[in-house]
């Protein structure tokens, strides 16, 4: 049980579904069931509010369809915290910034995406991008020294804050974690429901951005010596240009389109493989669900993948942006399915979300001391964990 009470700050959440929205929503769930309170202040939408949700007025982005921009303000019925904790540096997570001042409360900051792997979408040429990039970085780097301590999901991602970004404040590991008890190994007539056909069935769901480079996926399909079905569930702005290469290549490729999240288990049970190409993952949370249902993962050795991903253990990796290497990785984990799935199984409590939120209990507990004890912000050197 624990008395602390939170605000989270986040300018992405639900009816919007990815990573960030899915760990929001799961954290604040898991810690009022500890008998906490946790406050999230987020873009007004269609959701329907909760008890301890507080939406603020929104606009659309223009630059990346499903996102609002809130405005940068604080309800008045959002309780004076113990822990703010931001999962923003924009926008709405500039209130969160202002409300811990406010209330004398330690500022927590995850950073769950590399702003600037996104700046093609807002760039018309190089020049441009690479602009944005360096402004990105700049801007990141300001925000996150003004918290008491820098949450990141995985190792490599702490890396990349400290090293590429530059932050100075101290980092912390805390990986998102995945409901065990809802991702887990099921049995169901997935396929048959999908018309799927019999064979090897190699997969992927989420979003279907650019980043993401999902047109490796589609090209090792294509080079690999034995028949396989790709899956591909989710949408996104680069969905057409998958389904033409794929036609063109002439592989076995259905697109389902979005999925329930009712369906994920069943979906992930029925891959042989779950295959990520993206580079520019800070956890890759859609690999650990698909793990926590027995299923291995072929990934690509860049971002946080390299640390998702245990290669002989629970999949394997291949150099980013190889067709060759990747297609190799995708057999390879085909071959081993069997034992992979063993280890898979064998270490779902390791990435639960239990496991998450009682690190994220000693976090916030350490950094309420910390600040009873010296006040202000930490100046610690940067650690991993």
């Amino acid at each position: 049980m624990t008395d602390l009470g939170v605000a989270a700050f986040t300018d992405t959440y639900l009816p919007t579904v990815n990573g960030v929205t899915y760990t929001v929503e799961t954290w604040q769930e898991r810690w009022r069931a500890r008998g906490g309170r946790m406050d999230v202040v987020y873009p007004a939408s269609s959701h329907d509010p909760g008890p301890q949700d507080h939406p603020v007025r929104s606009v659309r982005f223009p630059f990346y369809d499903g996102y609002r921009l809130g405005l940068p303000r604080v309800p008045s019925d959002v309780a004076d915290p113990d822990v703010v904790h931001s999962h923003t540096p924009f926008s709405v997570g500039l209130s969160g910034l202002r409300f811990a001042r406010a209330t004398d409360a330690p500022l927590v900051a995850s950073y769950h995406t590399p702003t600037a792997e996104y700046a093609s979408y807002l760039s018309i040429n190089g020049t441009v991008e690479k602009t944005v990039r360096g402004a990105a970085n700049s801007y990141e780097r300001w925000y996150l020294k003004h918290a008491d301590v820098v949450v990141v999901p995985s190792e490599e991602t702490g890396r990349y804050v400290a090293e590429d970004i530059g932050v100075q404040t101290e980092i912390e590991v805390v990986p998102n974690g995945v409901d065990v008890e809802f991702f887990r190994p099921v049995e169901g007539d997935f396929r048959a429901r999908h018309d799927l056909p019999d064979g090897p069935l190699v997969g992927y769901t989420g979003r279907h951005g650019y980043e993401k480079q999902l047109d490796l996926l589609v090209d090792a399909v294509a080079a690999i010596d034995r028949d396989v079905t790709l899956v591909m569930g989710g949408d996104g702005p680069a969905r057409s240009d998958l389904e033409a290469a794929a036609a063109a290549q002439g592989i076995d490729a259905r697109f389902l389109g979005f999925l329930d999240r009712d369906d994920l288990p069943a979906f992930y049970s029925t891959l042989d493989v779950f295959a990520f190409p993206s580079p520019v993952e800070t956890q890759g949370l859609v690999a650990l669900e698909a793990s926590a249902c027995g299923t291995p993962v072929a990934g690509v050795a860049a971002g946080a993948l390299a640390d998702t991903i245990d290669d002989g253990a629970t999949g394997y990796t291949a150099d980013a942006g190889s067709v060759d290497a990747f297609a190799a990785a995708i057999e390879r984990t085909l071959d081993e399915a069997a034992s992979l799935r063993e280890t898979c199984l064998d270490r779902r409590e390791s990435i639960s979300v239990e496991f998450a939120i009682d690190q994220l209990e000693s976090l916030y507990g350490r950094v309420c001391d910390r600040r009873d004890r010296d006040g202000g912000v930490s100046t610690a050197a940067p650690s991993s964990g």
